[in-house]
């Protein structure tokens, strides 16, 4: 008799699945390693969910929406596009997936830039694709004519970048899809925090999609909704492609309360990038070299008390901080990231906790 791993597509066993930041199960953890928000979603949420589930928690028997239409029809309105413009997903992830399911694969080629989003080539190789990676130079400039020149039928490109927080400039993204002849996924996860996004651009460029999440600005990594929008053509694919029920009834609930209070959201962001770029100058005015950051985190290269950087000084900071009960996100595997850590902008106190480990690290007690 086979056994399971004998039975398997052939290309499975070989996969690696895709590895998130440390979520630890006790408390006492300042925990900014996955770029959550530090405040607490819209008091509205919590109203909204419960309201929804009731005394007896009856609507649970029920199934969902399957195409979560009066979420859908509230995004549309937000950005000023059509019903079919919409599709929502289990979290953002869902829809990059659903975008590989109609576009990867085998015999396909899906694009990105790299180094990003290390879900990208996991989700390219669960459907046995092959993936043109276009890498970045060490300045991150967005590489247009590299991305104009792939043979890729998708191509995925994080604006703002993670892991570095750079933005790239919609006039850039422009100059892309006037020069690719494939489908230009921008996501958009951190856009909130940044100044420009892509999203006046769907109006002259069919191939585009734009995917959102409601896990960072939104503070709701743990109801998981995401969404893209798209020309009406490229959401009926994805629609075919997409789990029935896929996003369920609390979160669709919990997110069109979310949304619908862009007056809270606007506050805890302003107050985010404000915190951002204090603390982005003060590693600056320590003499460490720290990415221009368009989102709700930095990426900096640290230096030791001897003035010395490298992936050796990364990796021991990184240590040092979980010995001080901090988790940030190290990204060793690759030359542009090997001597840089990732912060996920906290609250102040977070923050100075941070900057209070650096100093016990430079200047450790006798």
């Amino acid at each position: 008799m086979k056994t399971p791993s004998q039975l398997a597509r052939p290309h499975v066993p070989a996969l690696h699945a895709y590895v998130p930041g440390l979520q630890p199960t006790e408390t006492g953890w300042i925990k900014l390693n996955t770029n959550e928000c530090p405040y607490p979603p819209s008091p509205l949420v919590g109203i909204a969910v419960r309201e929804a589930l009731g005394e007896d928690s009856a609507s649970l028997r029920l199934y969902p929406h399957p195409t979560s239409e009066p979420l859908r029809r509230q995004i549309a309105t937000l950005h000023d596009l059509a019903y079919d413009q919409v599709i929502i997903g289990n979290g953002s992830d869902d829809i990059l997936n659903l975008l590989v399911r109609v576009f990867g694969g085998e015999g396909a080629a899906t694009g990105f830039t790299w180094p990003s989003y290390s879900l990208y080539p996991v989700l390219v190789g669960i459907q046995d694709g092959a993936t043109e990676v276009v890498e970045f130079d060490c300045d991150m400039k967005l590489p247009v004519e590299k991305i104009t020149a792939s043979p890729a039928a998708a191509f995925f490109l994080t604006s703002p970048n993670a892991p570095t927080g750079v933005g790239f400039p919609p006039a850039e993204i422009e100059r892309v899809l006037q020069g690719f002849g494939g489908v230009l996924v921008v996501d958009e996860a951190y856009a909130p925090f940044a100044e420009d996004d892509a999203i006046p651009l769907l109006a002259r460029y069919p191939n585009l999609v734009v995917v959102r999440t409601l896990s960072k600005a939104h503070a709701l990594a743990g109801i998981r909704v995401g969404y893209a929008l798209a020309s009406a053509e490229t959401i009926g694919l994805l629609d075919r492609v997409r789990d029935s029920y896929n996003v369920n009834h609390l979160s669709q609930v919990a997110a069109a309360a979310a949304l619908g209070d862009a007056a809270y959201y606007k506050g805890i962001i302003t107050k985010i990038k404000t915190t951002r770029d204090t603390w982005l100058e003060r590693f600056r005015q320590r003499g460490w070299f720290v990415h221009d950051s368009a989102s709700n985190f930095l990426f900096l290269e640290p230096r030791d008390a001897r003035g010395e950087a490298g992936p050796g000084v990364a990796a021991g900071l990184f240590e040092f901080f979980k010995t001080r009960r901090i988790l940030v996100r190290a990204f060793p595997k690759h030359a542009l990231t090997a001597s840089f850590l990732r912060i996920s902008v906290g609250t102040d106190d977070e923050m100075l906790a941070v900057d209070q480990a650096i100093e016990a690290w430079l200047n450790p007690a006798p």
